[in-house]
């Protein structure tokens, strides 16, 4: 067993720059806390006092990255409640140029804009000139050291990336220079907003100083279908603290969690790390033990925290998840199931072998599939509630079998149209509005699909 070490570690936010925090050292060896926190790019401010300051407002989730490392070091860590709640906040940033990314892979994008602009301060990648191509900030310059590369950087702050390499600084300047050769400047490029203020996190620090506000803007309440995704997970385990008829089991793995009813004929999967628009939530329900599949219901990553919630409560109210294998989908099931949608004005209209349910703002609608519904005993998806676009391109999705209980669908319709939410949208000044275009010859575009492949 590592034996305990004397050194006790205080996260606490950063007093007047949000998103920014800080780490106060006590103990005989915090020493050791010290070094640590400075490998992992905190700043020394004074004796045992650091303070991490970042360029893509990721703080909160790197610090508790940091404390987690300590914790298992042996070494004790606090964290402030107001800094607990920032790591426990998932919030979004405005109009992200990448939409296609989950929440993870955006953070992965902006880790790698970080290192490029932790290289550029620590002055191991010297910028030889910059440019402003009408979008965003461009530059060339080269990583010092035997073997050192030359890269082309595209964008600013979060958005920053290599969009191509050479193999020496002159090449990288011809190429640089016969495409931006008219607006083309010497150095480096001046500070942005957000990199100046990190600059300021790192050289001043008053503990005394009044919290200015929040960590982040208050969350704003929305129709419960375009509510923050929040912690899935928590939601998971706070189901399972509190209905002890439901048994938890993780996968070898470790990357997959089930929680199994005492009968054994309904069980929950919950996958971790799912990427947004992938499934994270199948429920199935069995008639006995052994049985064939009932009916199944599937969640994206993406779905709002409470309609899982309302979800999981129902799956809780006794044997409200029951139903009959030999029950027909008939009118009156589908009448049942949509009533809800129907009372609040969503628009209904019937597409071929689709029934289609809108809400009135169109950002949210339910979908019947007559087709599939016609073949109960294959568990096909033949109702689907999707967020976003369409069915088809979907900020989130549900999707249900044949069989699915009308009582769980009604439900579910009756929280999709009287339900609210909350929704933390970053209002921060940052540059939203960069358009990523394809570079000109001589220099490849930037990785702007960048996906993070996971299974299932």
């Amino acid at each position: 067993m590592t034996p305990p070490i004397d050194a006790h570690v205080r996260l606490d936010t950063h007093p007047t720059h949000p998103s920014a925090v800080t780490a106060v050292l006590t103990g005989s060896q915090a020493r050791i806390a010290l070094m640590a926190l400075e490998a992992a790019d905190w700043t020394v401010l004074a004796d045992n006092v650091l303070v991490l300051a970042r360029i893509d407002h990721e703080e909160p989730y790197w610090a508790k990255d940091a404390a987690k490392h300590l914790s298992a070091s042996g070494i004790t860590v606090e964290n402030t409640p107001r800094l607990q709640e920032a790591m426990d906040e998932e919030w979004t940033w405005a109009n992200y140029p990448m939409p296609w990314c989950t929440r993870s892979e955006i953070r992965e994008v902006s880790n790698q804009a970080q290192k490029i602009h932790d290289d550029v301060r620590h002055g191991h990648l010297l910028i030889h000139a910059h440019a402003h191509d009408g979008h965003t900030t461009v530059a060339v310059g080269t990583y010092l050291g035997r073997n050192g590369k030359s890269v082309y950087l595209h964008g600013e702050d979060h958005l920053r990336q290599v969009a191509d390499t050479f193999d020496s600084p002159a090449q990288a300047l011809l190429a640089f220079e016969k495409i931006h050769g008219t607006d083309m400047r010497p150095g480096p490029a001046p500070l942005t907003d957000t990199e100046r203020a990190a600059v300021e996190a790192r050289t001043t620090l008053d503990l005394g100083a009044a919290k200015p506000g929040p960590h982040r803007p208050e969350p704003v309440t929305v129709p419960i279908y375009l509510a923050d995704a929040g912690d899935h997970d928590a939601l998971l385990d706070s189901f399972l603290d509190r209905h002890g008829e439901y048994e938890k089991w993780r996968t070898w793995s470790d990357e997959t969690t089930h929680a199994i009813h005492e009968s054994q004929t309904l069980r929950i999967e919950r996958v971790h790390e799912t990427p947004a628009h992938e499934t994270a939530w199948t429920v199935a329900a069995y008639e006995t033990p052994v049985s064939d599949r009932m009916w199944v219901l599937t969640a994206t990553g993406a779905t709002p925290a409470p309609v899982i919630a309302e979800l999981l409560n129902h799956l809780a109210d006794g044997d409200g998840w029951d139903t009959s294998t030999g029950a027909p989908v008939d009118e009156k099931m589908v009448t049942a199931a949509t009533q809800p949608l129907s009372d609040a004005g969503w628009k209904h209209t019937v597409d071929g072998r689709w029934i289609r349910w809108t809400s009135p703002d169109g950002n949210v609608g339910v979908q019947f599939d007559a087709f599939t519904a016609q073949h109960p005993n294959q568990n096909l998806a033949t109702w689907t509630v999707w967020a976003g676009p369409g069915p088809d391109r979907p900020t989130w999705a549900i999707t249900a079998s044949p069989r699915t209980p009308s009582s769980l669908l009604a439900d579910l319709s009756e929280t999709l149209a009287r339900g609210t939410g909350t929704r933390r949208t970053d209002t921060a000044e940052r540059p939203c509005s960069v358009q990523l275009r394809p570079s000109p010859p001589g220099i490849s575009p930037p990785a702007t699909g960048h996906t993070v492949s996971r299974g299932l």
